[in-house]
């Protein structure tokens, strides 16, 4: 839902405010630059709850069934939510108390970022995600690792040396899915984090840095859809509506369970 409301919502507004003038007015800019932070905010959120999922997975898959219920989930996607609303209302504060306080002149819509919120912004956006995300994914790497050489000598019937290989496979995948995310991840924020570092944080945000930032909730879906036939299953239910039917639910179950 994040990385749709990117492309659906922002890429859009995004493209129109830096090519012409903004005529929507200045609370309109602020209600803009809200939903920029807002909804790429959930977005890096949703990665590092991906990442807390496939660690679950793969270091604790006994306990996975019991800590990883729907309704658990359900509750860490709206912490993840309310977290970036609270998050953005602080870091945004001074321009929706006051809209257009950054517009030198009628048509603009610019953001400028001070010192102390643009640290701050680069520790919790970038580099605790980031952080998180990383430490987990090495602990899966190694575990998966090991879990292959104790199959390869440890396993001693062939039926169940093809089921825990296939197991092993199935998770292996998602471990590299996951790796995939995060150099995604590192190549299309980078440049916007670094760029933040070197120079004077009182200016506005440059369009193109934000095209880039953008371009990581585009990715991300076309990542899915390439390596998980589920996925791409699932999106043709919701985009044909049959999401509405009775037994949907059950319907993507199955897939996923495929």
């Amino acid at each position: 839902v994040s990385d749709f409301l990117v492309g659906f919502l922002l890429m859009p507004l995004e493209i129109f405010r830096s090519t012409t003038c903004w005529v929507f007015g200045d609370v309109m800019c602020s209600v803009y630059w809200y939903l920029t932070g807002n909804i790429t905010c959930a977005s890096i959120g949703n990665i590092v709850l991906i990442s807390v999922d496939r660690y679950v997975a793969i270091c604790d898959p006994l306990h996975y069934p019991t800590r990883m219920t729907v309704v658990r989930i359900k509750h860490w996607i709206c912490l993840c939510w309310f977290y970036a609303i609270f998050y953005d209302t602080l870091y945004l504060k001074d321009l929706l108390i006051k809209p257009g306080r950054y517009n030198s002149c009628y048509g603009e819509c610019v953001l400028v970022i001070n010192d102390i919120a643009g640290t701050a912004d680069l520790v919790l956006s970038f580099c605790v995600p980031i952080s998180v995300i990383i430490v987990l994914y090495m602990r899966v790497f190694l575990v998966a690792v090991s879990q292959a050489r104790a199959m390869r000598s440890h396993v001693t019937t062939v039926t169940l040396q093809r089921s825990l290989n296939q197991t092993n496979k199935s998770e292996l995948k998602a471990a590299r899915t996951l790796g995939i995310l995060v150099v995604v991840f590192l190549l299309c924020f980078c440049p916007y984090y670094c760029v933040s570092l070197v120079r004077d944080r009182n200016s506005s945000v440059a369009p193109n840095l934000m095209s880039v930032f953008f371009l990581n909730s585009c990715l991300n879906p076309l990542i899915y859809t390439m390596f998980y036939p589920w996925f791409r299953k699932a999106v043709k239910l919701i985009v044909t509506l049959q999401i509405l039917q009775t037994g949907s639910w059950n319907k993507i179950y199955n897939l996923n369970a495929d």
